[in-house]
């Protein structure tokens, strides 16, 4: 190796490249090795979604002082990232013609000041070996918690209320109060559906509904129907070795997800906070 650096007209004596066999790992190479280490068990046990912005803030929560510019070094060394999203299918089907809708409350604003202030819904899908299965969700603005939800292989009414009647059962046990909530939804059928609009009253909750055929109007439970996908969905870490074979299937990973969502994992949109009660002090 030496002569051929040689002939190439560099000079490099023999006992340079011995010592630099012997020599002793530096500071560095060996704080990365740690690093690593740091970064592989906070990758893998929040399903291996994070990119480098929330390693770097899960790494700092847990006092492992770090700069964002070496974990996105050392994740691309090791090949480590986020799961990517996708688009995603369109699930809820429109009233067809223009009919008596409520008012738009939103206006593609999701912002709450506290709790049961505002919730979003809507529906997503998941195939499997046995065909469609759906999914319906329910989140809470103010702190990102999905407050309800249920999984089925149809799309009826009954998929969209059982994430309602969650939510609420969820709220009232806690002895939280839902009078006044603004509900918001697209112009899904099972969103406009009499018994929908019926439990809604009952909780003295307000229906909003945004316009139709524009997903920005629900922008925000479209996103997390996107999150869902890659995060659980997609996710290898998740997914079953084979694929995702039938209904029962979907509703382990749904729940699994959920909690996971619920508790533990970091949202950039309320100050990489990661639950319900970090959230309600922050306020």
């Amino acid at each position: 190796m030496c002569a051929v650096l040689k002939n190439a007209g560099v000079q490099i004596a023999p006992s340079s490249y011995y010592a630099a066999r012997t020599r002793p790992p530096s500071a560095r190479a060996i704080r990365d090795a740690e690093l690593v280490e740091d970064i592989k068990v906070a990758h893998k046990a929040n399903l291996g979604v994070y990119g480098a912005r929330k390693i770097h803030a899960e790494l700092n929560r847990e006092g492992v002082r770090v700069a964002r510019c070496t974990v996105e070094r050392l994740m691309k060394q090791e090949g480590l990232r986020g799961i990517p999203r996708e688009k995603t299918r369109k699930t809820t089907i429109g009233d067809g013609a223009e009919t008596e809708r409520p008012e738009d409350l939103v206006r593609r604003k999701f912002v709450a000041t506290g709790p049961n202030q505002l919730w979003v819904a809507d529906l997503t899908y998941v195939r499997t070996h046995a065909g469609w299965t759906y999914v319906a969700f329910v989140l809470d603005v103010f702190s990102r918690m999905v407050v309800g939800w249920q999984v089925s292989t149809s799309l009826r009414t009954d998929l969209a209320l059982d994430a309602l009647d969650m939510g609420l059962w969820n709220r009232r046990r806690a002895g939280q109060d839902v009078t006044g909530l603004v509900h918001h939804s697209d112009r899904g059928v099972q969103y406009r559906a009499i018994r929908y609009t019926e439990r809604l009253a009952e909780a003295e909750a307000v229906a909003s509904v945004g316009s139709r055929g524009d997903s920005y109007d629900n922008a925000m439970a479209e996103a997390l129907n996107s999150l869902f996908k890659a995060e659980c969905i997609r996710n290898p870490v998740m997914r079953p070795r084979g694929g995702w074979k039938n209904v029962s299937d979907v509703e382990i990973a749904v729940a699994e997800y959920v909690d996971w969502f619920n508790h533990r994992r970091l949202h950039g949109e309320i100050g990489l906070l990661q639950d319900f009660v970090t959230v309600g002090h922050a306020a």
